[in-house]
């Protein structure tokens, strides 16, 4: 049955026909602005191109005005390394040895509220596509994943399908999971976080980049047909808030795409195919199509080259009946790819595609004009300047205002909660502390993730930051962390900012590495929120400020917004990720404390009375208040360089961060995960409370060989860094000591913090 195709001659003919504008998310001044540039009304496909556009996912309207001040504190030094930066699909650092590495995080958190498995598989597998598209074979994948309270029937209902969607894409890949971090708090009730990142890595020469170029050249579309699903998918789930019912539930959007489907052994055979295409050196440009689809995969390799596009929409292959050309361009079906193909290569290109039974199709040409035209069943039915649709959206500097609440919140210190006192209260702090849903162990989650997969794999299970080889002959590697505090950022959002870049660069050089380079994916309320954009640009001041002084780049992010039910937005949540590279993997530094007996314990740092905020406040007293932990940017960059000498020399077995929990944690973890007792011997004027569970920052503990204290003590001395002896590894006495105030038997510790979350979900899959 042939339809009416809605045409450019059309929309002339008919200025006046009324448009569903605002049903597709556009404000009437939006809708008005583009009648303004074409200089008539849009046809069906124009507005739908337009509409996902320019929707908050995808065109960072709202973040725009805040986002360049990356820019403005980015020094030439800083870049001197990058060779793609922000507005790339992922960034790409040079680290050495004629190799690159490219990473970023993104968000797929609405999506997965909605379909958990689905939302949160092609949310791993977009993110793949996007490394995969700048000429990288994508090596690893990580997941920073937030829910609401642990015992909730929502929560029930979605973290079991997030975990197996990440697990089940990220597993039929063959990329290892080499970390993360899960979080349960009230406020990701129904406004899950759903955030993967991906590292990709290839030769220097092997990049490339998004854009057609070459009047004449080729576009092809490969990889799956097209399809119903995932219509406007992320582009409009992630632009708007949940709503409330009358009870205060969240409830579903009134606009409900369908959510993307994944195949990730589609995928799997995508990226082979990409890999020979590039080594066959057949690609001009190139883009992966996620959010937006089509409409953003044409008109942003359009609006990157040097000239037009002429699409025909006839020949993209389908695999539902009667789709308009609206439906085609906004699909955001999983595992497509779209190729600018010289013409003396389409023959080899088609060959590469046949060999890995990719399906491939012409779809049309770059032009010599500056025009993105689109021809559906015999009509031009898209007429437009690609940059009005991919990069000159509206920006909006949104109302910002500090919450009229801050200030009290602000001093709503912990100072006025009971605190342990005695070593029995201190000991029963612990184990509720290690069991509580904030810091128990999340092997539950974890071992449904194939951490070792492809055998590069140095460091993923009870590690800070995951380590993987690069180089076989040379050992090269690359280490990598992501961190986030939304109660620090909610307290103080500039230095919650600053406090999840320390945590991920300190993950990072715990591991041996250095840290090189930033990605970054903010989560955040509502942009129509003066409150939100407030915390939004303060986070944003406080990432880039810290960047600065610690002289790293960030090389791109994304921007998720709208995480709110009703009136009520998330913990602000500026999820950061740091790149590390280490010269030799044969010398990074596990988080376990080995069997060796004797090992000296050292805490490097300074250990201040800083509980507001803390996780202690949390699960002791369900307290957030009062100001997060100071954070000194230039002594984290001083511990990251000691840590690296310590490792080159030999100076230490293990190291572990001190974060969430403080100093009893982090012994914890090491002591359980090297299945091993430790004495811990505390200074005699310390605060036991204090020392066991403030959350300081700049802070790690480190394992000394037996033999090595002195000329480590000797090195710490010289260069005046604070450091204590604290514990002692005691491989055979199956215990937890803190001298003077209690002792635990480490299986009674393991009990506690391995048991909570399969009582809490069921049995260990595993």
């Amino acid at each position: 049955m042939t339809t009416h195709v809605d045409s450019v001659s059309h929309a002339t003919d008919t200025p006046d026909l009324g448009q569903p504008w605002a049903e597709l998310g556009l404000k009437e001044d939006e809708y008005t602005r583009i009648r303004e540039i074409l200089g008539r009304r849009p046809t069906d496909a124009e507005l739908a191109m337009y509409s996902v556009m320019w929707s908050e996912h995808c065109s960072y309207k709202s973040s725009k005005v805040h986002l360049r001040y990356f820019g403005e504190t980015t020094t030439d030094e800083m870049r001197s390394t990058m060779l793609a930066g922000i507005g790339e699909n992922a960034g790409v650092v040079d680290i050495g040895d004629g190799w690159a590495v490219t990473f970023k995080v993104e968000s797929h958190n609405h999506p997965s509220y909605i379909e958990p498995y689905q939302g949160a598989a092609t949310g791993v597998g977009g993110i793949v596509r996007d490394i995969m598209a700048m000429g990288a074979r994508p090596v690893a994948v990580m997941d920073q994943l937030r829910f609401g309270a642990a015992d909730a029937d929502d929560t029930h209902r979605v973290l079991p399908g997030v975990v197996a969607g990440v697990g089940g894409y990220g597993n039929c890949l063959g990329l290892p999971n080499i970390g993360g971090e899960t979080v349960f708090d009230e406020s990701y009730a129904a406004n899950p976080l759903v955030n993967a990142l991906c590292a990709g890595v290839m030769r220097v020469e092997d990049l490339h980049l998004a854009f057609a170029s070459g009047t004449g050249n080729r576009i092809i579309l490969f990889g799956a047909r097209t399809g119903l699903d995932g219509i406007g998918g992320v582009s409009v789930l992630a632009s708007e808030t949940f709503e409330e019912d009358e009870h205060g539930a969240p409830v579903k959007p009134r606009k409900l795409p369908s959510v993307q489907v994944g195949d990730p052994f589609a995928e799997k055979v995508l990226i082979e195919c990409c890999l020979d295409l590039y080594r066959d050196k057949l690609v001009v440009g190139i883009q992966d199509l996620g959010g937006a689809g089509l409409a953003c995969a044409t008109s942003e390799l359009a609006a990157a080259g040097d000239g037009g596009m002429h699409v025909v929409l006839d020949n993209v292959p389908l695999r539902a009946e009667g789709m308009t050309a609206a439906e085609i361009l906004s699909s955001e079906s999983q595992e497509r790819m779209c190729a600018v193909v010289a013409p003396e290569n389409v023959d080899a290109f088609m060959e590469v595609c046949r060999r890995w039974d990719v399906l491939a199709t012409d779809i049309g040409e770059v032009t010599d004009g500056d025009r993105l035209t689109i021809e559906f069943r015999g009509r031009t039915v898209v007429d437009v300047p690609p940059r009005t649709v991919a990069h000159d959206g509206p920006v909006y500097e949104r109302p910002l205002e500090r919450p009229a609440d801050q200030d009290a919140l602000q001093a709503d210190t912990t100072t006025a909660l009971t605190r342990p006192s005695t070593g029995e209260e201190l000991r029963r702090t612990l184990l509720d502390m290690v069991a509580s849903p904030a810091l128990c162990s999340r092997k539950f989650i974890t071992e449904q993730y194939d951490r070792y997969v492809r055998g590069n794999t140095v460091l993923a299970e009870n590690a800070d930051g995951g380590v993987l080889r690069i180089d076989e002959e040379s050992g090269r590697g690359i280490a990598l962390s992501t961190d986030a505090s939304g109660r620090y950022t909610r307290l103080d959002p500039y230095t919650g900012a600053r406090l999840a870049l320390a945590e991920a660069y300190r993950n990072v050089a715990v591991t041996g590495a250095t840290p090189v380079a930033v990605t970054n994916c903010l989560n955040f309320g509502s942009p129509e929120d003066p409150g939100v954009m407030w915390q939004f640009r303060e986070a944003v001041h406080g990432l880039a400020d810290g960047c600065a002084e610690l002289g790293i780049p960030v090389t791109g992010g994304n921007v998720s917004f709208y995480n709110q039910t009703g009136s009520t937005p998330i913990l602000p949540t500026p999820v950061v990720g740091v790149l590390g590279v280490i010269d030799d993997v044969a010398r990074r530094t596990p988080t376990a404390f080995g069997d060796t007996p004797g090992e000296s314990v050292y805490l490097l740092g300074e250990t201040r009375d800083e509980l507001d905020g803390s996780i202690w406040a949390q699960v002791a007293h369900d307290h957030l208040g009062g100001m997060p932990p100071t954070v000194d940017l230039k002594w984290e960059a001083t511990l990251a360089r000691i840590l690296a000498t310590c490792s080159k020399d030999g100076l230490i077995t293990g190291a572990h961060d001190l974060s969430e929990g403080g100093l009893a944690q982090a012994l914890v973890e090491s002591a359980l995960a090297g299945e091993c007792g430790l004495r811990v011997v505390l200074p005699a004027d310390a605060d036991p409370f204090v020392w066991l569970f403030s959350e300081s920052a700049g802070r790690v503990i480190v394992s000394v060989p037996r033999g090595e204290e002195i000329r480590f003590q000797q090195m710490l001395t010289a260069q005046d860094i604070p450091h204590t002896r604290i514990a002692v590894t005691d491989p055979d006495s199956g215990t937890f000591e803190v001298q003077g105030q209690f002792t635990l038997a480490t299986e009674e510790l393991r009990a506690a913090h391995e048991g909570t979350l399969p009582a809490l979900f069921g049995v260990d899959p595993v």
